[in-house]
C-alpha cells in the first residue's frame, strides 16, 4: 500500500484502490455487489487471491436482463457465495412510484433510472453486511460512472460503519488484463460486449464502448429489446391508464401491481417504437458522458401523470412543483436519496400526489401517441366553455343588477 492509500484508509472507511484491500481481515466476511460482469467478477478473483475466506456476492433483481443461474456459476467458480435478492416489487413501490409523481426527468432530457436503483441495491447490501457482521461492502463503479457517487452516497447515508467503496476509483484495470486474469483462473466470461449496459424494469441503458463519443455514435438496432417496432404499418391501438392518489393502478380498467403494469406498457408502447432517449449526463466534477436509454412505459406514464396532475391541481401549485421536481432529481442523482432535502421535497410531491387521480386514454401509433380522453375525479377543467362563460358572467353581474322598482301605493283621499 502506498503512503497516500495508507493515509486515506486511516482517515476514512472509503475504499478507493486495490491496495487498500490489503487491510481486510481474511477471517471476517466481506460483501461485494455482483452483476456477473467483468468488473465484479475480477474483484471476486482479487479477493480470492488475497486469501479472504468468506466473500458474499450480492445480486439484486429489480427486473434486470441478466441470468441468475449464470451469476451463481461465476460466483461459485470464484469462491464466493451468491445472495440473489428479488426486490422488483420494492423497487417499483418505493422508488419508481415516487419518481413518477416527482416527474423525475434529468434536465428535461431523459427519465432517471440507475438513480433509482442504486439506493435499493446499497440498502440490500447493508442489510446483509450487518446480519453477517461484515467488515466491508465493496462495489466496482469507476470514476467515469455516476454509480460511484450514488452507491458511496447511499452507503454513507445509511450509516454503514465498515469500509465501503470501489477499488476501481483510483486503481483502474484494463479490460484485457481482467479478461486474461479470469481466463487463467478458469472463468471465461463473454468478451464480445461492445457497450456497458444496465437494466431494470423501468429502463434499459447503454453507455461506453462504441457509444463513448457524443459527436459520433450509433446504437445497433439489435441492442434495443423493448422499443423495437413490431406493430403493423398503419396500426393504431387505444389504451387507458388510471392513476389514484398519484400512483398508476390500472391499465384498460384492470387493476395491476405496478411491476406488471410497467412490464405490459414496455411491450405495448414499445411496439410502436416509442420511448427511446439519448443525452448527456454530468459526472462528479462536471464532465459529461453520453447515455442511451429505452423506457417505453416511463415515456407514457410520465406524460399520463402530468396530464392528470394538470387536471387536478392549481396552475401555481404545478409551477412550484416543477421547480421542486428538479431539486428532487438533483438530490437523488447526486447520491442523496436518503438525505433530508430529497425527503423534504418528497413530502411536497406526496401532498400534490394525494390530489392527483384520474385517467388518460391514448391512441398509440408508430412514432407517437395522442390523447383521446383526460378524466379527473375532481377536475379543474371545463367541459362546456360557452355554458361556463354564461354562468360566470351571470355570477359576476348579479351584485350589480338593479332591484325591481316597488309598486306605487294609491294616494290617500
Amino acid at each position: 500500500m502506498t503512503t497516500t492509500e495508507a493515509a486515506q484508509t486511516a482517515a476514512s472507511p472509503l475504499v478507493r484502490s486495490f491496495g487498500q484491500l490489503a487491510d481486510l481481515d481474511p477471517d471476517r466476511p466481506v460483501v461485494t455487489l455482483f452483476s456477473g460482469g467483468l468488473d465484479s467478477s475480477y474483484l471476486l478473483l482479487r479477493l480470492r487471491r488475497m486469501g479472504l475466506r468468506e466473500v458474499h456476492a450480492v445480486s439484486v433483481d429489480i427486473g434486470e436482463d441478466e441470468s441468475g443461474p449464470y451469476k451463481r456459476q461465476v460466483a461459485e467458480a470464484l469462491g464466493a457465495r451468491l445472495h440473489l435478492f428479488d426486490r422488483r416489487t420494492e423497487f417499483a413501490d418505493r422508488f419508481v412510484a415516487p419518481a413518477i409523481a416527482a416527474q423525475a426527468v434529468y434536465l428535461g432530457i431523459h427519465p432517471v433510472s440507475s438513480t433509482l436503483s442504486r439506493p435499493l441495491i446499497a440498502e440490500s447490501a447493508v442489510r446483509l453486511a450487518r446480519s453477517l457482521g461484515a467488515q466491508a461492502v465493496l462495489h466496482t463503479a469507476n470514476r467515469s460512472q455516476n454509480t460511484l457517487r450514488r452507491l458511496n452516497g447511499a452507503l454513507a447515508l445509511l450509516g454503514y460503519d465498515g469500509a465501503y467503496g470501489s477499488p476501481y476509483d483510483l486503481d483502474p484495470v484494463t479490460r484485457e488484463d481482467k479478461l486474461t486474469a479470469l481466463r487463467a483462473a478458469g472463468v471465461d466470461l463473454l468478451a464480445g460486449r461492445i457497450v456497458s449496459g444496465d437494466s431494470n424494469l423501468w429502463c434499459r441503458e447503454f453507455e461506453s464502448g462504441v457509444l463513448d463519443d457524443p459527436e459520433r455514435h450509433e446504437v445497433p438496432e439489435e441492442m434495443y429489446a423493448w422499443s423495437r417496432p413490431t406493430a403493423a404499418p398503419g396500426a393504431t391501438e387505444l389504451l387507458t391508464v388510471t392513476v389514484e392518489n398519484g400512483r398508476p393502478v390500472a391499465l384498460d380498467g384492470t387493476r395491476l401491481p405496478l411491476t406488471e403494469l410497467i412490464e405490459l406498457l414496455n411491450r405495448r408502447v414499445g411496439a410502436y417504437g416509442l420511448g427511446r432517449y439519448s443525452g448527456l449526463e454530468h459526472l462528479d466534477h462536471g464532465e459529461k458522458v453520453l447515455e442511451i436509454r429505452e423506457m417505453p412505459a416511463a415515456w407514457l406514464l410520465l406524460s399520463t401523470y402530468r396530464h392528470i396532475e394538470s387536471a387536478c391541481l392549481d396552475a401555481e401549485l404545478v409551477r412550484e412543483k416543477r421547480h421542486l421536481e428538479q431539486l428532487w432529481v438533483r438530490e437523488a442523482l447526486e447520491g442523496r436519496w436518503f438525505g433530508e432535502l430529497r425527503l423534504a421535497a418528497q413530502s411536497f410531491v406526496d401532498a400534490c400526489a394525494s390530489r392527483t387521480s384520474g385517467s388518460v386514454t391514448w391512441r398509440l401509433r408508430t412514432g407517437g401517441a395522442d390523447t383521446r380522453s383526460i378524466t379527473a375525479g375532481r377536475p379543474l377543467y371545463l367541459r362546456d366553455r360557452e355554458e361556463w362563460e354564461e354562468l360566470a358572467i351571470a355570477a359576476e353581474s348579479a351584485p350589480f343588477d338593479s332591484p325591481a322598482a316597488p309598486a306605487l301605493l294609491p294616494s290617500a283621499a
